[in-house]
């Protein structure tokens, strides 16, 4: 990917942005200068081309490049209707998305997947109890390991509440996700078109609506998260599982290791029971293998859901969880 635009500050910041995300799936090299883009343009392809918006199409029409945007100011910026345009001024990483739902009407082969020879470790979090602090335990340890590794946060529960407390307005998500999926139109760019970032922690949406958790089975998900960490740059998926009851069981198989926060009083013993007893009547002895019981230290002082990061963080369960994965081989 090429950038172009006058502004040598916005060009270099941009490229030096994308080549610090995980998703995107190219590199991205900043010109200010027309002719040395040109020049660039001469010896190599350049798949994409991000160029200011004013740049005439006879001087784009002289650079080698597959696809164009530009990038508009919003003021004045007047396109012919088959151009495509990003607004410049908007945050960096919804450009990159924009950038990458545009590249795949494209059509184009991610056959980049290929070149990732590892398969990502995959986390599961999962009790059958609710209130047991297991969503804010997902978000402390993706933080964490976010710091030295390409790490995906997906919450499958129907009200999540990510929105309100990112404070963002997120479009798009695992509904779409799992539509893609469930039309064979999956790819690790697609994915890529879907992913926020809080902190340091990527993150698809959760699903829009409670309804759409109903769209694919168990099993499409098991094998969706399976081809996420086999295609995909991740090196950890962290599964937040909620409304799935003992369904939970198909998505939890894929799971290289799985946490489950408990509790002490008789009504949440009494759960866990009966989901330790369904998995040793149902053949699911590999997985319960594989649980890690947890007692999370409870936390009632946070305050402004603006630093939550840092609240969750160097909180108990901050320390609790830095504890934990040292543990971790």
């Amino acid at each position: 990917m090429a950038i172009y635009d006058e502004d040598s500050f916005y060009a270099e910041r941009l490229a030096e942005f994308i080549n610090h995300r995980k998703q995107a799936p190219f590199k991205a090299l900043a010109f200010t200068a027309l002719e040395k883009l040109k020049g660039y343009g001469k010896d190599h392809e350049i798949d994409l081309l991000l160029i200011q918006a004013g740049v005439s199409k006879e001087e784009i029409t002289s650079i080698r490049t597959e696809q164009v945007f530009y990038l508009c100011d919003g003021e004045g910026s007047s396109l012919e209707e088959s151009s495509k345009g990003i607004y410049k001024y908007q945050a960096a990483d919804g450009i990159l998305r924009d950038v990458m739902e545009a590249y795949l009407t494209g059509d184009h082969d991610d056959g980049l997947s290929s070149m990732i020879s590892r398969t990502g470790k995959v986390i599961g979090i999962y009790s059958p109890i609710n209130r047991c602090l297991k969503t804010s335990f997902s978000l402390t340890m993706g933080q964490l390991l976010s710091r030295d590794l390409k790490v995906l946060y997906l919450n499958f529960e129907d009200c999540s509440g990510l929105g309100k407390l990112f404070g963002e307005e997120l479009k798009g998500g695992l509904s779409d996700l799992f539509y893609y999926y469930s039309q064979e139109k999956y790819s690790w760019i697609r994915l890529g078109s879907l992913v926020y970032t809080w902190g340091e922690l990527d993150y698809v949406p959760p699903v829009q609506y409670p309804e759409d958790l109903n769209q694919i089975g168990t099993l499409e998900v098991a094998e969706l998260v399976r081809r996420i960490a086999r295609e995909s740059p991740y090196e950890t998926i962290i599964l937040d599982l909620g409304q799935f009851g003992k369904k939970a069981v198909e998505v939890l198989d894929v799971c290289d290791i799985i946490y489950m926060p408990v509790m002490d009083d008789c009504v949440s013993v009494s759960k866990i029971e009966e989901f330790e007893e369904y998995l040793t009547t149902s053949g699911q002895e590999s997985v319960k293998k594989r649980i890690q019981k947890i007692k999370l230290p409870y936390h009632c002082n946070f305050g402004r859901r603006e630093s939550y990061v840092e609240q969750l963080l160097w909180s108990e369960l901050g320390d609790y969880t830095r504890q934990l994965l040292r543990k971790q081989p």
